[in-house]
């Protein structure tokens, strides 16, 4: 019997790895986090009710600031004769599910994910990578049944006989750190030729904030609108009632370019008369469409978007971006449809939605814009005089001027004190565009205490200090000096050596700061290359200062703080579980016990001050902090989320504690007071 079991779970292994899985993957390299899968489809529709997984659209990343419920691909053609539309996404309450019908695309059999990078030290680097975080992922329209089943894919009669490979681009400096770029090449797999090609993306764009919000349904998304930039062919949507502050930002999806026939099909290009981007949009479920013929339709149509669309009152608006039409996709011939997830900070302005509002998208994706077109300047899809950056003899897109790496950095936390190491090896870097070692100087930013209770850490953080090369007209001039070590510092168990060292007291304990520690160029005025900076998330750093660890003595007692502990601390967040107050001064191994003053066990805590957040026993982390690997703190501080063991808040009052040192077994007491 088991070796039957055994036989068929084998078949069935190889049955699902022949007809291909559901994969999704999150892009996170940069400050947006996107959900992509092999399907078709972006974003994770249950990230409202599942705050705590990967994000769908979020920005900035760890602010649960989401603009995305789900969007997908359609194709539509004339085949034969007849209209067809095949569609990764439509509108659906609860989004994909395999068979349902609007989700016409599978995976394709034998075609895994690949994961890769252009980053040089990362486990996935690949020359063949664009970005710092690729996806390649291959779906196809081809399947009327989900395959390896007997399940008729609902309403899915007149595929294209399409395949689709999906290349998802990220980066991480600061300029570019805001969007990501779907490069998708369509090849019709049939033995018929598509006539009248339109491509698009199917969107559900909606701005919340599903850590703050206690919305879900159809309250979810109707307290937003949305526009479009005829300009830089973008639909963008924002918040008008539901989260606001903590929403102050876009989302959008922009149009890049086809490239059909070595054609660059873009209005920009003159040599492309008969492009067109529609821009369409509609209420959710009330005036969709809902056939093949009216899909193609919105697909061949741009909507209103005029002042009688009245679009700054609140609203649950699904969107439609499409370009064509393209004359003919003969079998086996392929086109590449390119589109970009943009976000970007909204500027507070009445009413909410103007020009000054939006200047920061603009910026942002002007940025995405400048990325693909790459070495095409003038955007006419050829390759002209003095255009060709890197020499070799091709019109390139995908390409950025790169700022230095950022330096490896090192922080030791203290009482009261914070110490930063840096490397040096930034320092030869050369440019890949200019061809010469243009490195200036460093840049260390901090947020103030608090902050982490409010979206966008990393945009909060402003400039503690800067050093830079001396005798040029960049920076500060300052050198150094202040800064640069005259014999390099090794820490055990750490192969870098580090040559600068930077001290920052008087911060206080307990509290969580962010810094960043970047590098930037010199720039090169003579070709219009500005200064450029390194990315600041990719070395952003949450520090806490306190207590080291060390043996407890008559000089070295034990404490709590704050004490007593007000509900709430001016640390908490605003729930039960995010709570904590802090215990100091404490062993590197220790078993913390809180009681009654009765002598009632209220708690058990094991202190150990190597393992992540040293052990604290704190949900306030999971809301507030970030990942562990790159948080810094002292070794002899504990925090606690002034719950008891069954996790039930405690009653106001005077409350004991004991901790025992697991090396030495000496045990100190102490007690705290708690106050409403």
């Amino acid at each position: 019997m088991s070796r039957i079991l055994s036989l068929f779970m084998a078949l069935l292994l190889l049955a699902m790895t022949a007809f291909g899985q559901f994969e999704e993957k999150t892009i996170n390299v940069g400050n947006i986090g996107v959900n992509v899968s092999n399907v078709g489809t972006i974003g994770r529709p249950n990230v409202r009710n599942d705050p705590q997984g990967p994000p769908s659209m979020e920005y900035p990343r760890g602010s649960g600031v989401e603009h995305l419920f789900e969007a997908g691909l359609w194709i539509g053609a004339i085949k034969n004769g007849q209209i067809s539309v095949s569609t990764g996404a439509v509108d659906d309450a609860s989004g994909y599910a395999v068979g349902k019908a609007g989700f016409e695309f599978s995976p394709l059999p034998g075609s895994p994910v690949i994961t890769r990078s252009s980053l040089p030290g990362s486990p996935v680097f690949s020359t063949a990578a664009r970005s710092h975080q690729e996806y390649v992922l291959n779906f196809t329209d081809e399947f009327t049944i989900v395959p390896g089943s007997n399940q008729p894919i609902a309403n899915h009669l007149l595929p294209l006989n399409a395949r689709v490979r999906l290349e998802s681009y990220a980066w991480n400096f600061p300029f570019a750190d805001y969007f990501t770029i779907f490069n998708y090449t369509i090849t019709n797999n049939g033995d018929s030729p598509w006539d009248s090609v339109y491509v698009g993306h199917w969107s559900d764009l909606v701005v919340r904030n599903v850590k703050t919000t206690n919305d879900r349904g159809a309250a979810f998304f109707n307290k937003g609108s949305l526009g479009f930039d005829d300009t830089l062919q973008a639909m963008y949507a924002y918040d008008v009632i539901g989260d606001r502050p903590f929403t102050n930002s876009y989302g959008a999806l922009q149009y890049l370019g086809i490239i059909y026939r070595d054609q660059y099909i873009h209005p920009n290009n003159p040599n492309t008369p008969f492009a067109r981007v529609n821009g369409n949009y509609w209420l959710y479920n009330v005036a969709a469409p809902t056939n093949d013929l009216q899909r193609y339709d919105r697909m061949k149509n741009k909507g209103n978007f005029g002042p009688s669309a009245n679009l700054n009152t609140p609203g649950n608006r699904v969107q439609l971006l499409a370009a064509g039409p393209m004359a003919r996709l003969e079998p086996g011939e392929s086109i590449t449809f390119v589109i970009a997830a943009v976000c970007a900070p909204q500027l507070d302005d009445t009413p909410l939605d103007t020009w000054f509002a939006r200047t920061q998208l603009r910026s942002h994706l002007g940025w995405s814009k400048r990325t693909f077109v790459g070495e095409d300047a003038n955007e006419n899809g050829q390759l002209d005089a003095g255009e060709d950056l890197n020499g070799n003899a091709r019109l390139d897109r995908y390409i950025l001027p790169e700022p230095p790496p950022p330096p490896k950095a090192r922080f030791e936390a203290n009482s009261n004190k914070i110490t930063v190491y840096w490397d040096k090896l930034t320092e030869t870097t050369i440019d890949p565009i200019t061809k010469v070692q243009d490195f200036e100087g460093y840049r260390m930013y901090r947020t103030k205490p608090g902050d982490d209770k409010l979206p966008n850490l990393l945009g909060r953080a402003s400039l503690l200090a800067q050093w830079d090369k001396a005798g040029n007209g960049v920076g500060f001039n300052n050198g150094f000096d202040a800064i640069r070590l005259n014999t390099p510092v090794r820490f055990e168990g750490d192969t870098v050596e580090y040559w600068y060292k930077y001290e920052v007291e008087d911060v206080l304990n307990g509290w969580q700061y962010m810094y960043i520690l970047t590098a930037f160029d010199e720039g090169d005025p003579a070709i219009g290359l500005e200064s450029l900076e390194s990315s600041r998330i990719q070395n952003a750093f949450r520090v806490f200062a306190g207590t080291p660890a060390g043996e407890m003595s008559e000089n070295r007692q034990v404490g709590v703080y704050p004490n007593p502990y007000r509900l709430s601390a001016a640390w908490d967040g605003t729930t039960s579980r995010s709570k904590k107050i802090v215990f100091y001064n404490l062993p590197q191994r220790a078993e913390i016990r809180i009681y009654t003053i009765s002598g009632d066990a209220i708690a058990t805590l094991y202190h150990d001050a190597g393992s992540n957040f040293n052990g604290s026993s704190a949900g306030w982390f999971s809301n507030f902090g970030g990942d562990p690997s790159r948080t810094f703190m002292a070794g002899g501080e504990h925090a606690w989320d002034v719950l008891s063991e069954d996790k039930q808040s405690i009653a106001s009052g005077l409350y004991l504690f004991s901790v025992k040192d697991l090396k030495t077994n000496e045990v100190q007491t102490g007690k705290f007071a708690i106050v409403k």
